[in-house]
């Protein structure tokens, strides 16, 4: 959804897109179980599961272990249990009230994941930056701190003749600019070209193929190799392929199917190209204009 607001945009001339990747610190510990209960309330959320949720929230006995000896317990009613399911269901319905104001701007979630789109036309980047201030503001309110080290910004501008951008301040630090990101998994590059993310997927698939190899020489059945490749291995080939099979290039894709390739020849067996996988779930392109991907 994120690819699809850039693009769109970005086929109107005078445009370009800042990115802004933002991390919490400790954001699952932060929950305030009070506070949550509060907006699960106003989410009419039966006021039952809300008090067992904040229940199950305050008064948690924790300690630390390691080996045999462990430390005074302690108890806490803050945050969420790190590792439990819950959480992140949690953590998104604590951030529910944290949306964008203004339609150029983009506010994506996905738990403690959080990436703002400014949509930027003839240079005017008021909303954008207002935005930026305005969830700063709602952090501080919830009691979720932004962490300043790790976040970073990443530019997308196709014009011809790019000025210099003002850097972006949030809490009286600069946000550091970056060429590429990883997000969920996938290598968001400002050209918005695949080869960084195709370059990673093949270093991870290719040392997964040495598995597959040792459990051929064990004499594993045909079957169960296949299955081992389309859990371990396809599905490294595959992640986010909905993104971006559709934008990359034939050299790319040539490099992907050499590993597929190399999968067959260790099992004996065909296997399902990255074509055919990806015209399974890609229902077209993005956008009709020809960017440089």
């Amino acid at each position: 959804m994120g690819l699809h607001f850039i693009l769109q945009h970005l086929d109107k001339s005078g445009t370009y897109v800042r990115l802004l990747f933002v991390d919490f610190s400790s954001a699952f510990n932060t929950i305030i179980p009070t506070l949550l209960q509060t907006k699960l309330t106003q989410l009419s959320v039966p006021s039952s599961i809300c008090q067992w949720i904040t229940s199950f929230l305050t008064d948690r006995h924790q300690l630390v272990k390691l080996g045999k000896f462990k430390s005074n317990s302690r108890t806490t009613s803050t945050g969420a249990p790190q590792g439990c399911v819950l959480s992140p269901l949690l953590f998104s319905l604590y951030t529910n009230d944290c949306t964008s104001t203004d339609p150029s701007v983009k506010l994506l979630k996905f738990a403690d994941d959080t990436t703002v789109i400014g949509l930027i036309l003839d240079g005017d980047e008021s909303a954008y930056r207002q935005e930026i201030e305005q969830l700063a503001a709602w952090c501080s309110r919830n009691n979720l701190e932004l962490n300043t080290l790790k976040t970073v910004e990443m530019i997308v501008d196709f014009r011809r003749y790019t000025p210099a951008l003002p850097p972006l301040t949030i809490m009286n630090s600069t946000v550091p600019t970056v060429e590429s990101f990883r997000f969920l998994g996938t290598t968001i590059s400002q050209d918005l070209k695949w080869d960084t993310h195709i370059d990673a997927t093949i270093k991870k698939a290719q040392q997964r193929l040495y598995f597959l190899w040792q459990l051929r020489k064990f004499n594993l059945p045909q079957e169960l190799l296949i299955h081992f490749y389309s859990a371990v291995i396809e599905s490294v080939l595959c992640t986010s392929i909905t993104v971006w099979f559709g934008s990359a290039t034939k050299s790319d894709m040539r490099r992907l199917q050499r590993t597929v390739r190399t999968a067959e020849r260790i099992i004996g067996a065909p296997l399902p190209t990255l074509q055919e996988k990806g015209s399974e779930n890609h229902s077209g392109p993005l956008t009709s204009r020809p960017y440089p991907f």
